[in-house]
């Protein structure tokens, strides 16, 4: 694993008017990192998360992705590095799941020729390695939501991005997508090298698959490390205000 960093957050404060959501966060994530957000609602994961990605701009602080400020590179130059798979991704109309899928080649085909041989490769690749070969040609709207999480998967596998960037990827789904989405991102992250940051509300999803764990709370991090570390009975209990014996951790992990 590379010891530089791929995507950094420094010092980053974003605020909607008066209220702070996200104050004083510095996050840096090296390349080839799987690293999980945990911590209650409101404590500002998913909002941290889009000023990483771009979609916000901090009220102080920066994002610097591949050593460049975020906000000096344009919105295709982003999406080379940074594959996003959004929380309940939504179609507003029929689309095959191919064609879903295509949608990840969008920063890299030429404006005016269309999909090229190697986007259809792409395309076809993704759709083979995420396992949704059997859907292909089905409407996605019909899908399952754990069968349509692996699509919009898909659709970042096929994007060909160094960083995949998750809010919630198993959020409603049943326990056998979950744990099918989480032994995807540990394959995508160990064999393809790929850099993993996710939201993730279960905690012991978070300390079995991910070896990075980052704490939030009220804004700020409060915990950076292995599971062994952030995820001790004494922070669950100061952070999440629940008996650490109701939350199912790995062995050695809490």
């Amino acid at each position: 694993m590379s010891a530089e960093p791929i995507l950094v957050a420094d010092g980053v404060t974003i605020a909607y008017g008066a209220r702070e959501i996200v104050s004083a966060a510095t996050l840096s994530v090296a390349a080839g990192e799987r690293v999980a957000l945990v911590g209650p609602n409101g404590a500002g994961k998913s909002t941290l998360l889009r000023a990483m990605t771009g979609l916000m701009e901090p009220r102080a602080g920066g994002i610097r992705l591949c050593g460049s400020a975020i906000s000096s590179l344009s919105h295709r130059a982003v999406a080379r590095s940074i594959a996003v798979v959004p929380e309940l991704a939504q179609l507003p109309f029929e689309m095959l799941v191919d064609e879903v899928v295509a949608l990840g080649r969008l920063p890299h085909e030429p404006p005016l020729t269309g999909l090229r041989a190697s986007d259809h490769a792409a395309i076809d690749a993704a759709i083979e390695r995420v396992g949704v070969s059997h859907l292909r040609h089905r409407d996605a709207r019909a899908l399952s939501l754990g069968e349509r999480q692996l699509v919009f998967i898909a659709v970042a596998v096929a994007q060909a991005a160094p960083i995949l960037i998750l809010d919630e990827p198993t959020a409603h789904l049943d326990i056998r997508h979950q744990v099918e989405t989480m032994e995807l991102l540990v394959d995508l992250n160990e064999r393809d090298g790929t850099t993993i940051v996710a939201v993730l509300h279960d905690l012991a999803l978070a300390a079995h698959f991910f070896p990075r764990i980052v704490v939030m709370a009220e804004g700020r991090i409060v915990a950076d490390g292995p599971p062994s570390e952030t995820l001790s009975a004494e922070r669950i209990r100061a952070v999440f205000g629940v008996d650490p014996a109701l939350v199912r951790l790995p062995v050695g992990a809490g």
